[in-house]
């Protein structure tokens, strides 16, 4: 079996000004990723191939993110089928209509498209970091994270209050001592430093 291309998504339907870490924040959450390539051809739309390390991932993706809007285009996601274009077969296509959280994300104006992702797959230890720089990145955010415990998701996000960031953790203690040990601490990374405040994601 190829089992690399049982690995590998083809996404469809992208805007013509996105980002390859934008994928990956579109993805990361299912599994992880080996390789994005991005293809921007001479006329829109973008498309792009993901690659996961395993393929329960790749079928998780394109459970959770085909039909999904980002930025006003309606995403289209599928196995991809040998690599170099969009597969012809159109196999399950739209329809999903569980996407949880219509309302939310009104009056984000500009960049980042949001996150608004559902994270089922994850734990309920989740705690909300507040005042991060708007260069931060969810590996950026895991890696500081990590300083209190097992980091099983990570999230950076933007709303009325700036740039935030959503972690969970694998267990309760763990998450505990995160809000313990690393609130008001200096969070960095190349391009920026600052105090960030951790705080209990139930409340």
């Amino acid at each position: 079996m190829s089992g690399r291309f049982s690995r590998t998504i083809y996404v469809g339907n992208l805007p013509s000004d996105i980002r390859e870490w934008e994928i990956e924040d579109l993805f990361y959450k299912y599994g992880r990723i080996v390789d994005v390539e991005l293809k921007i051809p001479p006329r829109p739309p973008c498309y792009c191939f993901v690659e996961f390390e395993n393929s329960r991932d790749a079928e998780d993706a394109i459970r959770g993110r085909d039909g999904y809007n980002f930025d006003g285009c309606r995403l289209r996601v599928e196995l991809a089928h040998g690599g170099r274009g969009p597969p012809s077969s159109e196999r399950r296509v739209g329809g999903y209509g569980g996407g949880g959280g219509g309302g939310g994300g009104g009056g984000g104006g500009g960049g980042g498209g949001g996150g608004r992702f559902g994270v089922s797959r994850h734990s309920e230890y989740r705690v909300i970091v507040r005042g991060l720089p708007s260069s931060a990145s969810w590996q950026d955010l895991k890696d500081h994270m990590r300083k209190a415990g097992d980091v099983c998701f990570a999230e950076v996000s933007r709303d009325s209050e700036g740039t935030f960031g959503v972690v969970d953790y694998t267990n309760y203690d763990d998450m505990k001592y995160a809000i313990r040990k690393l609130d008001d601490t200096e969070f960095r990374n190349p391009w920026a430093r600052a105090y960030i405040r951790v705080r209990s994601g139930s409340e």
